[in-house]
């Protein structure tokens, strides 16, 4: 890799979503003098009476959970999207408007109120795959469904409102903004070369051995050449599969494996619980042809240099484009000396 890339301020293109990132790797030197928060040092106990989503417990809405052993998976009592809400539609010259529908999941990976993915056994993270699979498949096959969002919120700076381990599934009528936006990128680099996108980024990126942290015989870990967040990771299949259902069970362990890995490996980084969105990219349920499609699981984690320091959007980057310091090859060598 030139230095040039190390050194001088420069722009990365994004070639998944057309934009562009500004990296300023220089500013990686500057004295840090902005906000400290404390490091939590909250140990949790692995059954949490007053926690909704504890086996056995009963939610906020009366429901009682059962006394589930492994992967629990019921209808968000508060989804922000709606099965049954009115169809319609307002233009009114600049005013626009049109109604959404959706089904909205919670996904609680394991009974222990303790644990993260990153505490679970690579067999227990498999659990939690097969179940997006079948939420995938299942969401997936209503009609009125055409995409279907697994991601996960780890952390009170994320948002996150229980620390039960958990993550949730929005399935709705449209495309939302970033997957239409890969959708179309994929799509016209596949009608031009009849070939992945992806599969061809991961290719050269397996070449160089610059940004990848960890792979196993069908993954492959890496911090994406134009990542916006400071260790921004991808786990990519090496084989084109359009969606998770495509994996065979020895690939859905594999995949269970490589984020035991990089949630393992970001807990040991600043010696804290990571905090991080995560959310898997992969076909939408629209009955189309998405042979172009290229499925992955990208993890957005916050913090900058240390458990208490974090990367802000703000300024340049909301009235901007994104921007980041420490260059995606730097991040690399931290995490990739963590596994």
């Amino acid at each position: 890799m030139t230095t040039d890339l190390q050194d001088y301020s420069h722009k990365r293109f994004n070639i998944l979503t057309g934009e562009w990132v500004l990296v300023s790797p220089h500013r990686a030197k500057r004295p840090w003098q902005g906000q400290n928060e404390a490091v939590s040092k909250e140990v949790r106990p692995s059954y949490d009476e007053s926690c909704y989503l504890c086996a056995g417990n009963t939610r906020i809405n009366g429901e009682q959970n059962p006394k589930y052993e492994d992967v629990f998976v019921f209808t968000n009592d508060f989804a922000a999207l709606q099965n049954d809400s009115k169809t319609f539609q307002i233009e009114d010259g600049l005013l626009i408007a049109h109604s959404e529908q959706g089904i909205c999941k919670v996904v609680c990976f394991s009974p222990d109120h303790s644990k993260s993915l990153a505490d679970m056994d690579p067999k227990d993270i498999t659990k939690v795959v097969k179940a997006w699979q079948h939420e995938y498949e299942t969401l997936g096959a209503n009609p009125n469904i055409n995409y279907v969002q697994i991601f996960e919120n780890k952390g009170p700076v994320m948002g996150c409102s229980n620390p039960h381990p958990h993550g949730q599934i929005w399935s709705q009528s449209t495309l939302p903004n970033e997957v239409e936006k890969k959708d179309k990128q994929q799509q016209a680099y596949y009608d031009k070369n009849k070939r992945s996108l992806l599969g061809e980024y991961l290719n050269q990126e397996l070449e160089k051995q610059e940004r990848i942290i960890f792979e196993n015989d069908s993954f492959a870990i890496l911090i994406p050449f134009w990542a916006v967040w400071p260790f921004e990771t991808m786990i990519v299949p090496k084989t084109p599969q359009n969606n998770i259902l495509e994996m065979t069970d020895k690939e859905s362990s594999l995949f269970a494996e490589a984020i035991s890995v990089i949630t393992k490996a970001y807990d040991r980084l600043f010696n804290t619980s990571f905090p991080y969105s995560s959310g898997i990219h992969q076909a939408p349920t629209n009955g189309k042809d998405n042979n172009h499609w290229h499925w992955h699981m990208s993890f957005y984690p916050p913090l900058l240099r240390s458990a208490t320091v974090k990367k802000f959007m703000v300024g340049y980057e909301m009235f901007g484009s994104p921007q980041r310091d420490i260059t995606a090859e730097i991040a690399t060598q931290k995490l990739k000396e963590l596994i």
